[in-house]
């Protein structure tokens, strides 16, 4: 089966050749004639030839929008799972990148049957159908249709007992429905994040997958029954950790949004479980080299898990120093106090670095005529 790496479903090279809208290529006539023939041989060669055809080019993507009809009626042929699986293919191929075709597949009623192959014995079957729901979901339009649909208790189903694949595409495609607030309620009700945890402990925590499991667990934290579900699952915040420490730029943002959510909603309750796990030397890295975003949200965490979260007197400035110092003289166990310390001293060493890095490109630039003089000054304030 083609690869795939976005939200969007397929890898595909856009074909600069010719713009959308020149006249359809002999190949292209030929398969819209085949497809639209009343012989099933024929519209099976169609549907094979459509793959092909639009495996790479958006214009021929564009041109052969006209068989999605005819795609579709073959996805309800009964007892044919070899048709079944080249309309499936074709109608993937023709939504990769393509708005128009998404929203089109969808309007012809091609969900009805494609929710039906999550179930099916086949595991081909069944991965292109998630891989379907997965490039249908990129689409705004999409996203409330496919959510009342029914297709997210399979999903969630086929995340939990699909085949490798079916159960990556299964997560991003849940991923993207996530995005719209109504599917939220939906999802949480189908009980994902046992399933969501058992797929984001053995994988690259550097990996697509990864930013999507931790994206959908963001989304989830919002609610109670998420953050309880993620507390209960043996691993679960720990493997959240994990991504927080080496995960993409993207999914590090995910992961300290989690674990602020949940402080947030209840520090009583949820500081102990992120600290025990080990949060703080990770949280102390993304205060320095996170996403903007993460490093508020690094900085958020970390007054919320020191000791007190009430600020402190004039006496005892709430510098980032002290409250992980606060935070460290609570952790159990000298490897992980040691290692929070250790990084709490190359944070700050990276800190002065990048501020007298930053004076050193503003003295450059400085004149006497275009700046006050004390913008100019040896004055380093460190943040």
């Amino acid at each position: 089966m083609d690869s795939r790496s976005s939200s969007d479903g397929l890898n595909s090279t856009p074909d600069s050749s010719s713009s959308p809208t020149s006249s359809p290529s002999s190949a292209v006539q030929r398969a819209l004639q085949l497809i639209q023939s009343d012989n099933q041989d024929s519209k099976l060669q169609g549907a094979q030839e459509i793959r092909r055809l639009t495996k790479t080019s958006h214009r021929c993507r564009r041109q052969l929008s006209a068989s999605v009809g005819p795609l579709v009626a073959m996805l309800r042929v009964p007892d044919s799972t070899e048709s079944h699986e080249s309309a499936l293919l074709a109608l993937l191929n023709l939504a990769v990148k393509d708005e128009t075709n998404k929203i089109k597949i969808v309007e012809a009623g091609a969900l009805e049957p494609i929710i039906s192959f999550l179930e099916s014995q086949s595991s081909n079957l069944q991965e292109y159908a998630a891989a379907s729901l997965l490039t249908l979901s990129a689409s705004a339009v999409n996203k409330p249709i496919i959510g009342s649909s029914g297709a997210i208790p399979l999903l969630v189903e086929t995340l939990r007992h699909g085949s490798p694949q079916a159960k990556v595409d299964s997560v991003m495609a849940l991923s993207n429905l996530s995005t719209h607030p109504s599917n939220l309620t939906i999802i949480l009700e189908a009980k994902p994040i046992p399933s969501i945890v058992t797929l984001l402990k053995p994988c690259k925590k550097s990996s697509k997958t990864a930013e999507k499991c931790c994206a959908l667990i963001e989304s989830l934290v919002g609610f109670d029954e998420g953050r309880t579900a993620l507390t209960s699952e043996e691993g679960g915040v720990l493997a959240v950790i994990e991504v927080l420490e080496n995960g993409s730029l993207q999914s590090r943002e995910h992961a300290v949004g989690a674990l602020l959510t949940m402080c947030q909603s209840d520090r009583c309750r949820y500081r102990e479980a992120i600290l025990k796990d080990g949060v703080i030397p990770g949280l102390l890295e993304l205060t320095v080299q996170g996403t903007p975003k993460s490093q508020t949200k690094a900085h958020t965490l970390l007054h919320l898990l020191r000791d007190s979260p009430y600020p402190r007197s004039e006496l005892q400035a709430d510098t980032l120093e002290n409250i992980v110092c606060n935070i460290i003289s609570q952790i159990d166990g000298d490897d992980q106090s040691g290692k929070a310390k250790k990084m709490l001293a190359e944070m700050v060493q990276v800190s002065m670095e990048q501020s007298l890095r930053h004076l050193q490109q503003r003295a450059l630039v400085c004149t006497p005529t275009d700046l006050p003089i004390s913008t100019c000054t040896s004055e380093v304030s460190l943040k």
